[in-house]
C-alpha cells in the first residue's frame, strides 16, 4: 500500500470531523458520556480494526475520553487503510 501524499491526507481528512495528521500518523480523541460508553467505543474500535487487520499505534482510553491513533508501518506513512478504518470509526454511535 502506497504512502498518501501531504494533499491526499488532508483532502481526506476534510470528511472526518476531528480527525488530525501529524504527517506520519492520523489521530483523533473522542469524548464519551461516561466509562460504560468508552469501553463500548473501544470495543467497537478493536472489532473493527481485526475486521480491517489494521491495528492502531495507540488506544488511550480515559474515564469519558478515548484517543486513538492509526499509521502504516509498512509504508512509513498514513495510507487509504488508516484513512477506511477512521471513516468506520466514524460511523459508531456511542
Amino acid at each position: 500500500m502506497e504512502k498518501l501524499t501531504e494533499e491526499q491526507i488532508s483532502q481526506s481528512l476534510k470528511d472526518l470531523n476531528g480527525w488530525e495528521s501529524d504527517k506520519s500518523s492520523i489521530k483523533k480523541t473522542f469524548k464519551t458520556a461516561g466509562f460504560p460508553q468508552t469501553m463500548g467505543l473501544v470495543t467497537a474500535i478493536g472489532a473493527f480494526c481485526q475486521q480491517h487487520d489494521h491495528h492502531p499505534d495507540f488506544l488511550t482510553m480515559k474515564y469519558s475520553e478515548v484517543e486513538v491513533s492509526f499509521s502504516t508501518h509498512s509504508a512509513k506513512g498514513i495510507t487509504q487503510k488508516d484513512i477506511d478504518i477512521a471513516r468506520d470509526i466514524e460511523t459508531l454511535k456511542f
